[in-house]
This record gives C-alpha cells, structure tokens and sequence, in this order.
C-alpha cells in the first residue's frame, strides 16, 4: 500500500484534514445542491466521489492541496478549503465553500485564514488569488474580509469570465 501525509492544520474550532470515505455522503449533498453552481455543479454521486479523490490527488501532484474542514469536536465535515491549482488555472488559488449547515458561522473565514497562513508560513508562498464569480456575493464579501483586491478577470474555458481577487501579501495588515 502506498501512503503518504496530507498535513493537518488546527483552529479554534476546526480541523482541516485529508479526505476520508465517511466525508462522502456529506460532500456529495453539497455537489448535488444549487450551491455548486459556482464550481460546475451540481453533481451526482459519482461525480462527486471523483471530485473527493482530486482533492487527494492534487497533494500528490503539486505537494500542497485543499482539505476537508471539519467541526474540531466531533470531525463533522463542513465544507473545503485550501490551495486549488488545476491546470487551466492562471496560479494557485486560495478557495473555500462550505456546506449549508456551516454557513453564516464564519467556519470559511477560519479555515481560509489558516489555509493562507500555511501557503506563506509553511510554503513560504508571498502571494494568492482567489477567483469568485462576480454573482456569489458571500464569497465576495469574504475575499473583501481577507483583505483582497480585485485586480483582473479570468476568462476561464469552463466558467467563463471571473473576477480575479489578490490576497494581501504576508505581514501586511488584511
């Protein structure tokens, strides 16, 4: 059997950790709800159950990834965050998104802080976008919250044009 370590990260409330087989029913509700229309969705089962393996998958391949975020408490999956880097994609990306019942908790603000904090602390990373359709106005908000800046638009062959966010450089004020 071939192994290896997707780094756990911890914050007050959460876990972020790697996928594991029990997360799927609670992903693929997320995959098959309205809530994916952001991210190519909706989904269905198997679908989902590939997208859970690219979130493994993609550690492998570049040697950073997303997690599952999880209620610290009883490991509840409450949505993904983290590095995404596909190939069609102009750089890394900081994402989120959360399940319905972790959101308005400020559970994606937690787990993109940490998340950003790894790329700079651990990768040693001195910069992040996040791509947010112009219409999700939570996730814009919330990229308004970290401190970024819309700086262009991505014309993406999958979801066509999306507003390009800058994060704030490490040890600059957010």
């Amino acid at each position: 059997m071939t192994s290896f370590t997707i780094p756990e990260l911890r914050t007050d409330r959460l876990v972020m950790r790697a996928p594991k087989a029990s997360d799927i029913a609670a992903y693929a509700a997320y995959r098959a709800s309205d809530r994916t229309i952001h991210v190519g969705g909706p989904n269905t089962w198997a679908q989902s159950y590939n997208m859970l393996c690219a979130i493994a998958g993609q550690w492998i391949m570049r040697g950073y990834g997303r997690w599952i975020i999880a209620d610290k408490s009883d490991d509840t999956p409450l949505g993904v965050s983290g590095i995404y880097h596909p190939e069609d994609w102009p750089e890394a990306e900081l994402a989120w998104t959360v399940f319905a019942s972790a959101e308005g908790k400020g559970i994606a603000y937690e787990a993109a802080l940490a998340a950003r904090d790894y790329a700079y602390n651990t990768l040693g990373w001195t910069t992040l976008i996040s791509l947010v359709a112009a219409d999700n106005t939570r996730s814009v908000a919330l990229a308004h919250r970290l401190g970024c800046h819309q700086e262009s638009v991505f014309n993406s062959e999958s979801f066509g044009a999306i507003p390009v966010f800058r994060h704030p450089a490490p040890g600059t004020n957010a």
